[in-house]
């Protein structure tokens, strides 16, 4: 079995021990190389063949906005951005991941031990080995709008559940911009660590027909609303007569996860059943497919992105073989198909 070469280019020492370090203890993981600096990088990247990177935001010489443009123009590789837990941070990786980066890692510090992130740090190098990169111009070219933008005849009190992961920054992107404004609540789950998840609403919400906002424990799930669940934390569905309200609460991790789709699409399934509509987008791993056989057993109506169009075909595949899913549709159909599910 080939090994996942994986390059770290950090300006800290610290980080890229304990990066080397920890990747080590992983045998189909091999750190070829590291950097201090975009301008080392360059030269490691040229001789060393890595198949991911691992990038810090801010560094000396050069940031790695800039270098990351500069890569995916000329030397496109799956890259894993590493970010303080900052506001600023946030809007940083929020960019990086729009000029092409594949996911993001926060660096272990107070709130995100050595042990979290080691977890995390390996799933995504995995994640990102297996990417298939969209190039920028594809990126930049505006999501087609469907017919599905016009408001629905009627408003419903059904709820939409989503969850994805690698890839699903774009994605969600594509499905939120093309939902009509009075579409029902929607619940959506994004694999993203603390403090970055606040950004990532705003950006949503600056696109999007519907208000996009981080949840906050006991939030209804209201129409022409999305929530999204905050980094760190699990979200949870609850209904109180006819209101859907969200916990939003600790707990440990799922898969690997916090917040976790499964445990989103598990509380959908127990409390809204054949109310609901489940949807699982591009990412690695197995997490929101046991949720959302769940949901249609009890009834809900289920759809998975298609192979073709998910940057990694890991959840909506998992979910299809088990055989949780009505519906599998391309990125640009999704949400017409919960519009004609609604």
């Amino acid at each position: 079995m080939s090994r996942i070469k994986v390059l770290i280019v950090d300006d800290s020492a610290i980080v890229r021990k304990i990066f080397s370090e920890e990747l080590s203890k992983h045998p189909d993981i091999e750190v070829v190389g590291v950097a201090p600096d975009p301008y080392v990088a360059r030269d490691r990247i040229l001789s060393l063949k890595p198949d991911v990177l691992t990038l810090d935001i801010e560094m000396p010489r050069m940031d790695g906005l800039t270098f990351l443009k500069k890569l995916m123009k000329y030397y496109p590789l799956p890259t894993i951005i590493v970010s303080s837990l900052t506001p600023k941070g946030g809007k940083l990786t929020l960019e990086a991941l729009d000029i092409g980066a594949v996911d993001v890692l926060a660096k272990p510090g107070a709130a995100y031990t050595v042990g979290d992130m080691s977890v995390q740090l390996v799933e995504k190098i995995r994640a990102a080995s297996r990417a298939k990169l969209i190039s920028l111009s594809a990126r930049s070219a505006p999501a087609a709008r469907s017919e599905s933008i016009k408001a629905l005849a009627q408003t419903s009190n059904k709820v939409i559940a989503i969850g994805a992961s690698t890839g699903g920054t774009e994605a969600l992107k594509v499905v939120l911009s093309q939902v009509p404004p009075n579409s029902p609540g929607i619940l959506v789950v994004q694999h993203m660590p603390a403090h970055f998840t606040t950004a990532f609403a705003e950006r949503l919400n600056s696109i999007s027909p519907v208000t996009v906002r981080e949840a906050k424990d006991n939030d209804s799930v209201t129409a022409g609303t999305a929530l999204l669940a905050p980094g760190n934390f699990h979200m949870i569905l609850r209904r109180s007569g006819a209101r859907y309200y969200v916990e939003v609460k600790n707990g440990p991790m799922v898969h690997h996860q916090r917040p976790a789709v499964d445990i989103l699409f598990k509380s959908t399934a127990k409390y809204a059943g054949a109310n609901s509509i489940g949807v699982i987008l591009t990412g690695m791993g197995a997490d929101g497919a046991e949720g959302l056989l769940e949901m249609k057993q009890a009834g809900a109506s289920t759809i998975a992105q298609d192979e073709e169009s998910c940057v990694v075909f890991g959840m909506p595949k998992e979910a299809i073989k088990m055989g949780a899913v009505d519906k599998i549709v391309p990125l640009d159909k999704v949400a017409g198909e919960i519009v004609r599910m609604v």
